[in-house]
């Protein structure tokens, strides 16, 4: 196990070197930070970036708008996921409308909720809306995919309608969940940076991506970005960890 463990951890460490070289002899091709700057410019553009309090003042702020709106998202997908489950009349009032809402650029509902709201709650309501559709559609999916031998035992044994919910419905949807909410995280994050960028509220990292383009800071530009990736990879992991953790104690 740790000879492999070792191998991966190798394996890893020689494919960012071999990117970052990539990226080091592209810039020294290009020869103008303005247009491409290399990874030392960046890493000292993040250095000056993280020592200052307006960093971390952007930084959580932004977190705790997309995990304000992820949480959202996830709650309104598993409260739709029973209606239209459980009623056919609520699944062909809502399903049509979630779909509309998945098949819709993100652009537009920015643009249109910007109209409707103040700049700063934009991010939320873009990251929840786009974390609905997913959660809902591996949710009904998988109930759909109920074992229908469990229904008719069910059915046999003279189950109620909760007992059926609570033991085979939930258990036969949990793992859509699961996956839904994984897959949600990313286009949670993605998205409120997104709204950022568009909406420039007073604190947020989608902002400062904004005014690095305007004012052509080219380096900070690319600090923010890899601000932006690396909490999305560390919130996804933390996700994640705690979704299967809480998955492992269920099934226990």
């Amino acid at each position: 196990m740790t000879s492999i463990q070792e191998n991966k951890l190798l394996k890893n460490a020689i494919s960012r070197v071999f990117w970052l070289l990539l990226w080091e002899l592209a810039a020294l091709k290009v020869g103008k930070e303005l247009i491409l700057p290399s990874p030392f410019a960046v890493m000292k553009a993040l250095g000056g970036l993280v020592v200052t309090g307006s960093f971390w003042a952007n930084t959580f702020i932004t977190i705790g708008r997309v995990l304000s709106g992820y949480c959202l998202g996830v709650i309104t997908a598993v409260i739709l996921a029973v209606l239209t489950c459980s009623n056919e009349l609520a699944d062909s009032l809502l399903s049509p409308v979630i779909r509309i809402v998945r098949s819709t650029p993100v652009a537009s509902f920015i643009i249109l909720a910007l109209l409707w709201m103040g700049k700063n709650n934009v991010p939320v309501l873009m990251s929840m809306l786009m974390v609905i559709p997913v959660v809902w559609e591996n949710i009904v999916a998988q109930y759909q995919a109920t074992d229908r031998d469990l229904l008719e035992m069910a059915k046999a044994y003279n189950l109620s309608g909760w007992k059926k919910f609570r033991y085979i419905y939930v258990p036969s949807a949990f793992p859509g969940f699961l996956s839904g909410c994984l897959s949600a995280m990313g286009l949670a994050w993605k998205s409120g940076i997104a709204a950022e960028v568009l909406c420039q509220p007073s604190k947020a990292i989608g902002s400062n991506l904004y005014y690095s383009k305007v004012y052509l800071e080219t380096p900070e530009l690319f600090a923010w970005t890899a601000v932006v990736v690396i909490l999305s990879m560390c919130i996804e992991k933390l996700i994640k960890k705690r979704l299967f953790r809480g998955a492992g104690n269920e099934n226990k």
